[in-house]
């Protein structure tokens, strides 16, 4: 293979994957609350319902400090003699001398001789009541529209996420690990939503509780007011600093995360070479490091967010204080009542609360933010260039490729392929053989346009493929890997993969015809035996016939065949390739091939080194000519202790015979 990354999903420079830089938190909250309120009518109730369960659960204390002077007033009213005003008691108490017990007196709303009014008290105590209730119900309703949003939110967003996957450049996965990918559209997709569900309510409920209830604290006592609202700038910078601290930690938490789960994946899918190799060890430990890491970055990230809480707590306690302190003198001077106080202190306490809250939530916040940004690099990455506003079709389906100084490079600075030209003609198969390295894989990647040329032009059928839709093009092509790919489903569903309309007798015949019936029939459901998405229940030889015979079923006029036969036996591969010799008839097929024996047939034999067509003819051509294809046709054929390398590196080997 010579695409950078090879299968496993890490691209030329993965080996040193740099530390996610996090950017502002500001912007992607921003840009998830769009996603959020973007069914208005929705978020509007939402928002009408919380404000209303906010400013009802708001008046409750005003309404009991009411309640409080009521029974208050009943007390003192008791203790005075009847018959007087409440102007005469207040006079005869200052004659008295007890002049702060007349201003008590003198500011409440009393009537002497009078007690408790019962009747009264329990009215507001029901009205509290009621109004608790209906906040009670409001705040369901507010949760219920919360969750319809946000599962609606995070459904669309994995749904752009898996459309993006889509439209991504196959460069975009050979520069990532598979396991990270996983992880952003399993595990970060699945912390968003619930960080959602758990912090907007709580942060929208939060934030105007703390209006509302500074509102009425204005309301009742301006002074007091400007004690407590000391608190929040306190609260804020605390906040704020401490965000600050703990935000490249969670970027580090979910970052190790994805890597850890890139580690987990690939030694799951190499369980057996691990096995084979003896590196369990080495793979306990490099698991036990990045384990080690993610722990690290976890810990400080929680341990560093939940500073927040307590400080502000201490904060809360001590406004607490100063308000029962201060609140204590206003009520012995007359300033305020009894009840003023109380509900004050009681919306103090409201007041701090909120506060206390968003920062239990700050951590959460931090998270479902730093996943966010992990999934917005997805969302964000740059795109498979765009399929042509007017796109042009071939006339024809003849499977004429023709490749016209076509040069490309995975890296700017390191040429691949350079001025590359050819004519594939229609029937023919075109063999494409070369060491490692060489560009073969990449040559058939460029005709899918799994990636564009860098210049010159790929034409199949007279029509430039940058002129085609992809879709179009891939139509009109098969092709088979060399690590065969197979879904969960049954040995029938995933041929039918390569033509879904296709009928059961159509299904057969690709199948009998690439040998998979006799292996088919013997299995105990037959056809319809499931296998799962690693292919289990069949083996790779036989796993490779089934994505063969889903390349017959779709008949496409190209067909690119990638060291297709390589797990199969060598009688299946000759069945094989006499199948595909019939398959060929009118189309056009490129063989990429390390078994030289497998492709002495071929119409045309391309031989390529460096990203060049050094030698190409057919094979008694080739062979005649003693050149690279010589060397390398007769270097499969003899063994290590008959080779001997010069000084340029080339082998030498001793002639064979053209047969």
């Amino acid at each position: 293979m010579s695409r950078p990354g090879g299968g496993g999903g890490g691209g030329p420079m993965m080996a040193a994957v740099p530390i996610e830089k996090a950017r502002s938190f500001g912007p992607s909250v921003k840009r998830l609350l769009r996603m959020l309120i973007v069914r208005r009518l929705a978020a509007s109730v939402m928002g009408f319902v919380a404000v209303t369960s906010v400013i009802l659960t708001a008046i409750g204390p005003l309404l009991l400090g009411h309640a409080t002077d009521l029974i208050f007033a009943g007390v003192i009213g008791d203790r005075l003699p009847a018959g007087q005003t409440k102007d005469q008691a207040v006079e005869s108490l200052r004659q008295q001398g007890d002049n702060t017990f007349a201003d008590m007196v003198s500011s409440m709303d009393v009537v002497p001789g009078t007690g408790i009014d019962f009747g009264d008290v329990a009215r507001v105590l029901m009205l509290v009541f009621v109004l608790y209730v209906v906040s009670a119900v409001m705040t369901w309703l507010m949760s219920r529209i919360l969750n319809v949003l946000t599962q609606h939110t995070v459904r669309e967003l994995r749904a752009e996420v898996e459309a993006k996957i889509h439209r991504l450049p196959l460069r975009y996965f050979d520069g990532n690990q598979r396991g990270d990918l996983l992880s952003r559209v399993t595990n970060d997709l699945d912390n968003v939503s619930q960080s959602l569900q758990q912090t907007i309510a709580q942060v929208l409920n939060s934030v105007l509780t703390v209006f509302a209830i500074l509102v009425m604290m204005v309301w009742i006592s301006p002074l007091l007011s400007l004690i407590a609202i000391v608190t929040i700038p306190l609260a804020i910078l605390v906040t704020a600093v401490v965000a600050r601290r703990s935000k490249p930690h969670f970027m580090a938490q979910w970052s190790n995360t994805g890597r850890l789960n890139g580690q987990v994946e690939e030694a799951f899918s190499g369980h057996e070479l691990i096995k084979a190799f003896g590196r369990q060890e080495d793979v306990e430990r490099r698991f036990d490091e990045r384990n080690e890491k993610l722990y690290n970055a976890s810990w400080r990230a929680q341990f560093i967010s939940g500073i927040i809480m307590p400080a502000i707590m201490f904060l809360g306690n001590l406004n607490y204080v100063a308000v029962a302190v201060v609140g204590g003198l206003r009520v012995a001077s007359g300033s305020l009542s009894l009840g003023d106080v109380q509900a004050f202190i009681q919306y103090s306490r409201q007041f701090t609360q909120p506060l206390t809250q968003i920062g239990s939530m700050v951590n959460m916040m931090q998270s479902g933010v730093a996943s966010a940004e992990r999934i917005f690099d997805i969302l964000d990455a740059e795109e498979q260039s765009p399929d042509p506003a007017l796109p042009e079709s071939p006339d024809t389906s003849k499977g004429l490729i023709t490749f016209d100084d076509v040069s490309f490079r995975y890296v700017p600075d390191h040429p691949l392929i350079e001025r590359l030209s050819l004519v594939a003609k229609p029937g023919h198969m075109v063999a494409i053989v070369g060491p490692t390295g060489a560009g073969k894989t990449t040559l058939v990647n460029l005709i899918m346009r799994f990636y564009d040329v860098d210049s010159g032009t790929i034409e199949l059928d007279g029509v430039d493929t940058s002129r085609m839709t992809r879709d179009d093009l891939r139509e009109r092509t098969g092709m088979v890997l060399q690590d065969s790919w197979l879904f969960g489903g049954s040995i029938r569903d995933n041929i039918a993969y390569g033509d879904p309309d296709a009928d059961d007798e159509a299904i057969m015949e690709a199948a009998r015809v690439s040998h998979v019936d006799h292996f088919a029939r013997v299995l105990p459901e037959g056809y319809d035996t499931v296998i799962d998405e690693e292919g289990g229940g069949v083996s790779a030889g036989e796993k490779q016939l089934i994505t063969i015979a889903r390349a017959f079923l779709a008949k496409p006029t190209l067909l690119i065949l990638d060291e297709a036969t390589s797990s199969v036996d060598t009688r299946t591969e000759l069945l094989i390739q006499k199948a595909m010799a019939a398959l060929r008839s009118d189309r056009t097929s490129f063989v990429i091939a390390h078994r030289l024996s497998t492709v002495r047939d071929a119409d045309t034999i391309l031989v390529m080194e460096k990203g060049r067509i050094v030698e190409q003819g057919s094979h008694d051509e080739l062979i005649a000519a003693r050149g690279a294809y010589y060397r390398l046709y007769n270097s499969q054929f003899i063994g290590p202790m008959d080779t001997e390398e010069d000084e340029a590196g080339e082998i030498e080997t001793p002639e064979l015979s053209k047969s």
